[in-house]
């Protein structure tokens, strides 16, 4: 579906990428400049982070983060491989209506909505249940992608061994899908880990959270949320890098 582009075509998006990273140079020196005007660069407004306990303090966060991303992932996963093995109209329809409610609905459902009926789960379970429930949907997608990837030669063959129909997805067919979404799984997984910012919203001291408590304290807003967009850079820029590394291991072995 896709035609590698022709020489015109190469030139086209060189010069296009070259417009691009200058504008956005200009657009970053400019801020830069604005910043060193109002004496936001200043060496005094840094200083803190130059210290043990304040990053210390976001590297709490940052741990309470990623915890978070990692229970939610393998819920969701866990929910992502029953939608995607057992396709019926019941999974169908859940998938279809989590991917159009908004995460923050769902927060805000299990933040002041169960309470009152008894429902009141800790910090932590208020934010990764209604992501796990979310995510498992786009989990579900990847998952069903993956299995009909797979050829079907390979669950006939299982079958005709004497495998059940369940154990024939679950041994044969999802290990072998599993590999071919590995790099899928990876990129989902980055935009789960943002959504965890949604933390705040519950309390969950979570990075931005911390980042947040932080700034009212010492009045730095700029200086911590610039570190905070640094640090999740930094991770989020690891998980792409390990989907890249899927992605190239994967070619290397069908070739």
């Amino acid at each position: 579906m896709f035609d590698p582009p022709g020489p015109r075509a190469r030139r086209r998006v060189f010069w296009i990428s070259v417009v691009s990273v200058v504008v956005v140079a200009g657009l970053v020196a400019l801020a830069l400049r604005q910043f060193a005007i109002n004496g936001q660069l200043d060496a005094a407004k840094w200083q803190p982070y130059l210290t043990w306990p304040v990053w210390r303090y976001l590297f709490n966060g940052l741990g309470s983060t990623v915890l978070a991303a990692a229970a939610t992932g393998v819920l969701a996963m866990a929910g992502g491989v029953l939608l995607a093995l057992w396709p019926n109209r019941f999974t169908r329809g859940y998938t279809e209506l989590m991917r159009m409610i908004p995460v923050l609905l769902l927060v805000y459902v299990m933040l002041f909505v169960l309470p009152s009926y008894g429902v009141d789960l800790p910090l932590f379970w208020k934010l990764v249940v209604p992501l796990a429930f979310s995510h498992a949907a786009a989990f579900g997608v990847i998952f069903r992608a993956g299995v009909q990837a797979v050829d079907p030669g390979q669950r006939e063959a299982a079958l005709s061994l004497g495998f059940t129909e369940t154990a024939a997805r679950r041994v044969v067919v999802l290990p072998q899908a599993v590999r071919h979404m590995a790099p899928s799984l990876v990129t989902q997984s980055i935009g789960l880990l943002k959504d965890t910012a949604l933390g705040f919203v519950v309390s969950y001291t979570e990075l931005l959270f911390n980042g947040k408590v932080l700034a009212t304290y010492n009045g730095l807003l700029i200086q911590t949320y610039l570190v905070i967009a640094v640090l999740y850079l930094v991770v989020n820029l690891a998980l792409s890098g390990l989907s890249r590394y899927l992605e190239a291991s994967l070619a290397r072995t069908a070739r």
